[in-house]
């Protein structure tokens, strides 16, 4: 795009927002596939979470040098820190699977599922932000929103389940390493949630 000669360059930030989205799916994908028992993929976690990082970082510079954004800077610029908090946590809870040597388990697995499922679900949102009529209702962007929140619902039913079956296992040193796993697999579950409450925020605003 042409710099104007009067007007600094509005630059396509909700294009950069879901550019950093795509690799944290990219990211999360990795992650099912360690969560169902690939440790190789671990690695491509790593990987794309530092490409998240370039992204993130993209977008923030852009958010500074944009004329116009098609909703509040603000509330791009917070989807943005919440879906870093995301891939930053499966990297983390994989380092962590790795320091404590306990290999990932079927709960696990069925909440890095639900994990994917709520990020694409956003991305969904994200790419209807600013787009006239594309707000609410049937496929609007607060539609994809409420779909993501929706998959971390169930990621509480897994964590639930989860939590439960650790009081039959006697193996203090397995249990306490678990439930700390899984509450941080719940907390990033938190992450996502809070994305789609922003793109709620975002929309209400905009009016």
């Amino acid at each position: 795009m042409k710099r104007s000669w009067f007007f600094p360059e509005t630059l396509d930030v909700v294009g950069m927002l879901r550019a950093q989205t795509a690799v944290t799916i990219e990211g999360l994908e990795s992650f099912v596939a360690w969560a169902g028992g690939d440790p190789a993929a671990a690695e491509l976690i790593r990987d794309r979470e530092h490409d998240a990082d370039d992204r993130k970082r993209a977008l923030r510079k852009a958010l500074t040098e944009s004329f116009l954004t098609p909703l509040d800077a603000e509330d791009l610029y917070t989807m943005s820190v919440l879906i870093d908090e995301v891939i930053n946590g499966a990297k983390d809870a994989v380092r962590e699977s790795e320091v404590m040597a306990l290999p990932p388990d079927e709960h696990v697995l069925g909440m890095a599922r639900c994990l994917l499922d709520g990020v694409r679900h956003l991305d969904e949102a994200f790419g209807k932000l600013g787009a006239p009529g594309e707000h609410r209702g049937p496929g609007s962007a607060t539609d994809a929103a409420d779909a993501a929140v929706k998959a971390e619902r169930q990621l509480e039913r897994v964590y639930r389940s989860a939590m439960s079956a650790l009081l039959e296992d006697d193996d203090l040193r397995e249990v306490t390493a678990r439930r700390e796993l899984y509450r941080r697999l719940s907390r990033i579950g938190d992450s996502v949630i809070d994305a789609a409450e922003r793109v709620w925020y975002a929309t209400v605003k905009e009016g």
